[in-house]
């Protein structure tokens, strides 16, 4: 986290691309969202099959933007691990120049969503302790996937491969990484959460503008945590590959304990 936190310190205004990521997001999600509502789509317990099949590009279209969005920051952390002093137009760049392979492996994604979330809904909670799990192995298998390919520039089918392989290579604790991301930012919105409650206590305009606070405070971990672990995701890539980061943010010591060599049972 401190690590990656340096990398982010070193190019602050990278920080703008999950914000922009979210924006986008919001507005695509609202121009699917509110003519499905308006024509009573959602209210019908069968949707026709144009419904799904919206709801299905929607489901792409959302997961190309998050996608382009994150290839943008491995770029960019590419770049400064590298040496480099990225900025966000080359962060860009560097996300564009992958744009057709980002577009398969963002249709990938969005298949495996909607067929966890379908398992979830129609099989209990037995389906969702499935989908769960499944969804977990998914995370980290694809762990490596993106960086591969905003790096190497190899197909999603080859990139998905070789995320494999190197997991099983090396002794992957990237899911502690993305527990632990997660557990972090959870820490951080506690501030947020207890806010919200002693505004409620306060009553009037005292809960208007803590719901305020809470909400900005919220976006803003979100938005730190996303970059950071994008971050960690990129060298974890060079550490998989390479054996080591190529700079001075993350130490040998901190990467051994996220990608540990799995030791030989006899």
């Amino acid at each position: 986290m401190k690590a990656s936190w340096r990398v982010l310190k070193a190019d602050k205004e990278l920080i703008a691309l999950p914000v922009i990521s979210g924006i986008a997001s919001m507005i695509v999600a609202a121009t699917f969202i509110i003519p499905l509502i308006s024509a009573g789509d959602f209210e019908n317990e069968s949707p026709s099959p144009i419904t799904w099949v919206l709801i299905f590009v929607m489901y792409v279209v959302l997961a190309y933007i998050t996608i382009f969005f994150n290839a943008a920051l491995v770029s960019a952390a590419h770049e400064r691990l590298n040496g480099g002093d990225p900025t966000i137009g080359s962060a860009i760049r560097g996300a564009r120049s992958r744009a057709g392979k980002i577009l398969p492996w963002a249709i990938v994604s969005a298949t495996v969503s909607v067929i966890l979330r379908a398992i979830e809904e129609r099989a209990g909670i037995v389906g969702q302790i499935v989908a769960g799990l499944a969804g977990m192995a998914w995370a980290v298998v694809t762990f490596l996937v993106l960086p591969i390919i905003v790096i190497e520039g190899l197909s999603v089918g080859d990139a998905i491969k070789k995320s494999s392989n190197l997991f099983k290579r090396t002794w992957g604790e990237n899911l502690a990484a993305q527990v632990g991301f997660s557990l972090i930012g959870l820490a951080a919105a506690l501030p947020a959460i207890a806010l919200v409650f002693l505004g409620f206590a306060g009553g009037g305009a005292t809960a208007a503008i803590a719901i305020i606070v809470a909400v900005i405070w919220m976006i803003l971990v979100s938005v730190v945590i996303a970059a950071l672990s994008v971050i960690f995701q990129t060298a974890l890539y060079h550490y998989a590959v390479d054996g080591e980061v190529p700079s001075g943010y993350f130490s040998d010591d901190v990467m051994r304990s996220a990608f540990g060599q799995r030791r030989r049972r006899r």
